[in-house]
C-alpha cells in the first residue's frame, strides 16, 4: 500500500510530468514506424527539463536532451517503413517477440516489486519506481524492435533510468555526485553511438538495417 500512495498522492500534473517519458517509449515499444520512433524521442527530450528526478546539474540535462533530440532527428537511409523484406522470411518473428513481451514483463514487475518492498519516502519510492521502469522498456526494445535503429532508444531509456536511479541513491546516501552522472551520461552516448556507427555499417555494407537479416546471412 505504501508503494500506491507514494503514486496516488500526487496531483494530476505531477503524475503527468513523472510519466510523460514512460509513456512516450511504451509508445515507441509497441507501435512499428520511423515516425513514431521519431515523434516519441523528441518527446522525451522536451519532457527532461522538467523531470526533476534526474538529479543532475543542468549541463548534464542538456545533454540528455540533446541526445534524445539527436535520435529523433536521425534519419537512416534503409527506414522501416521502406526496407526491403528479409533476406528469408523468419517464422519464429511472433514467437520471438512473445518470449520478449513476457521476459520485459516479468523484469518490470521484478524491479517495481522489488522497489515496492523497500522503506523509503515517497518521494524516493516514485524515483526508484520510474527509474527501474524506465530500465525495463528499454531492455524491451531491445527485445521487440527489429531494427537497429531502434536500438538507439533502448541504449538511451536504459541510460535515463540508471541516471534515475542513481539520482535516488545518491540522494538518500552520500548526497549530489556530478562525476557519477556524468559517468552515466557518457555510457549512454558510447552506447547510443556504437548502435548508430552499427546501423549506418549495416546499411551501407548489407543493405538494411534489420536485425533479421543478420540471422538470416550464414558464413
Amino acid at each position: 500500500m505504501h508503494f500506491l500512495d507514494a503514486w496516488l498522492e500526487v496531483s494530476p500534473l505531477v503524475l503527468a510530468r513523472l510519466l510523460a517519458p514512460l509513456g512516450l517509449l511504451i509508445a515507441s515499444a509497441f507501435l512499428p514506424g520511423l515516425r513514431v520512433g521519431q515523434v516519441t524521442a523528441i518527446g522525451v527530450a522536451l519532457t527532461l527539463p522538467w523531470l526533476r528526478e534526474l538529479a543532475a546539474p543542468p549541463w548534464v540535462i542538456g545533454a540528455w536532451v540533446l541526445l534524445w533530440l539527436l535520435i529523433g532527428s536521425w534519419r537512416p537511409r534503409d527506414t522501416e517503413e521502406s526496407a526491403r523484406q528479409p533476406l528469408a522470411r523468419s517464422s519464429g518473428v511472433a514467437e520471438t517477440h512473445t518470449v520478449g513481451l513476457a521476459l520485459g514483463l516479468a523484469l518490470t514487475l521484478l524491479l517495481i516489486a522489488a522497489v515496492a518492498r523497500q522503506d523509503m519516502s515517497a518521494d524516493d519510492t516514485r524515483r526508484a519506481s520510474l527509474g527501474a521502469a524506465l530500465l525495463s522498456i528499454g531492455i524491451l526494445h531491445l527485445m521487440l524492435r527489429r531494427h537497429i535503429r531502434r536500438a538507439m532508444t533502448g541504449f538511451a531509456a536504459m541510460g535515463l533510468g540508471l541516471q534515475i536511479l542513481e539520482g535516488a541513491a545518491q540522494r538518500a546516501e552520500v548526497g549530489p555526485d556530478p562525476t557519477s552522472a556524468m559517468a552515466l551520461l557518457v555510457a549512454t552516448w558510447l552506447g547510443v553511438g556504437l548502435a548508430l556507427r552499427l546501423a549506418i555499417a549495416r546499411e551501407r555494407y548489407a543493405g538494411t538495417a534489420w536485425v533479421s537479416d543478420a540471422h538470416d546471412l550464414h558464413d
